[in-house]
C-alpha cells in the first residue's frame, strides 16, 4: 500500500476547470527550462507533449519512440522547477491496462496533474499523421477504468483521446468518445476534427458533460482558431503541443547559419539574451540566496 507521504499534494487542474466558460490555454513544453518560461509568461496550465519530447530529446518524429521512463523523468524535472498544473501526454499508456496502471502511478508520483491516454495501437503516431490504427473501444474503456483505479488522488485527472476520425470517420469517433466519458474520463479529446462543423458537433454533444480539449497544430488537419473562438464552441482547454518546437526550429537554424557564416555571435546578438538575462530567467539569484542561508 502506498503511503500518503510518497505523494505530496500536486497542483490541481480541477479548480481551473470548475465552472469555467472561457478556454484554458496550455502551451506545449518539453523540459524544465521551457516550462519555467511558460510559467513566467503567466500561463495557468502547461502541456507536456510526447511529440515535443521526441522532437527535442531524440531529434525524431512522433512515432512512439519515446519511453515511459523518458516522459516520467521529464515530468519530475519540470515539477521540481514549477508548480503550474501539468497535463502529461501518456500516449497509449505504453501497453495494456496493466501498463496503463503503472504509467498512471509513475506519472502521478512524478508530478502530473492529468494524464492523457489515446486509443491508438502501439507504436502510435502523431494525431495529425496518416496511417494510424486503433485498439478496440472495449480495450480503451478498460484502460480508462484501469487508470482511474490506479491513481492515488481523484484530483489527478484522466484525459481520454480518440483518433478515430482519421481511421473510421467522425461518427465512429463520436461513438467512442461517448463510451470513454461513460467509462470515467474526466476530460475528452476528440483528435483532429476536419472543420468547424465537426468542432461544433463535438462541443454541442459533450461540452456540458465534460471539459473538452482542442488541439491546435499549424499545418494539421484541424482549422487553427483562437482560444476565445474555441471556447464559444464548447472547448475548455486549448493545447499548442508543438508550437514552441516549431518556433525554436526557425530561431536555431537562423542562429547556426549566422554563426557558421560569421564565426561570431555579434551579427545575431540583438536576437539573443545576454548572460545576465539568461541567469535571471533560470533563477540564479534566488538559488545563490538560498545557498547563502545554509552557509556556516
Amino acid at each position: 500500500m502506498t503511503n500518503k507521504e510518497d505523494h505530496p499534494p500536486m497542483p490541481s487542474l480541477m479548480p481551473l476547470l470548475d465552472g469555467r466558460r472561457s478556454a484554458l490555454v496550455a502551451p506545449g513544453v518539453y523540459d524544465a527550462f521551457t516550462a519555467a518560461l511558460a510559467a513566467e509568461a503567466g500561463f495557468e496550465c502547461l502541456y507536456l507533449s510526447g511529440a515535443s519530447i521526441a522532437y527535442t530529446r531524440l531529434g525524431r518524429p512522433d512515432l512512439g519512440l519515446v519511453s515511459v521512463s523518458e516522459v516520467a523523468d521529464t515530468v519530475a524535472l519540470i515539477r521540481d522547477r514549477v508548480e503550474t498544473p501539468l497535463i502529461v501526454d501518456a500516449d497509449t499508456g505504453f501497453g495494456n491496462a496493466l501498463n496503463v496502471q503503472r504509467t498512471m502511478r509513475t506519472f502521478e508520483r512524478a508530478g502530473a496533474s492529468a494524464i492523457q491516454l489515446e486509443d491508438q495501437t502501439f507504436p502510435k503516431r502523431c494525431g495529425h499523421l496518416t496511417g494510424k490504427s486503433l485498439i478496440s473501444t472495449a480495450e480503451m474503456v478498460g484502460k480508462i477504468k484501469a487508470a482511474a483505479d490506479a491513481r492515488h488522488s481523484a484530483d489527478t485527472l484522466i484525459c481520454a483521446r480518440t483518433d478515430a476520425i482519421a481511421v473510421d470517420g467522425f461518427d465512429a469517433a463520436m461513438e467512442r468518445a461517448a463510451r470513454y466519458v461513460e467509462a470515467g474520463a474526466d476530460i475528452l479529446f476528440v483528435e483532429a476534427p476536419r472543420d468547424r462543423t465537426q468542432q461544433e458537433t463535438i462541443g454541442r454533444t459533450f461540452g456540458d458533460r465534460v471539459p473538452l480539449i482542442a488541439n491546435m497544430v499549424e499545418g494539421g488537419h484541424t482549422p487553427v482558431s483562437a482560444a476565445d473562438d474555441l471556447a464559444a464552441l464548447g472547448f475548455r482547454i486549448v493545447i499548442f503541443p508543438g508550437g514552441l518546437a516549431r518556433a525554436m526550429l526557425r530561431q536555431a537554424r537562423a542562429y547556426f547559419a549566422s554563426l557558421k557564416q560569421h564565426g561570431s555571435n555579434a551579427p545575431f546578438r540583438d536576437r539573443m539574451a545576454d548572460f545576465d538575462e539568461l541567469n535571471d530567467a533560470i533563477g540564479l539569484g534566488e538559488m545563490l540566496g538560498t545557498s547563502e542561508r545554509y552557509m556556516q
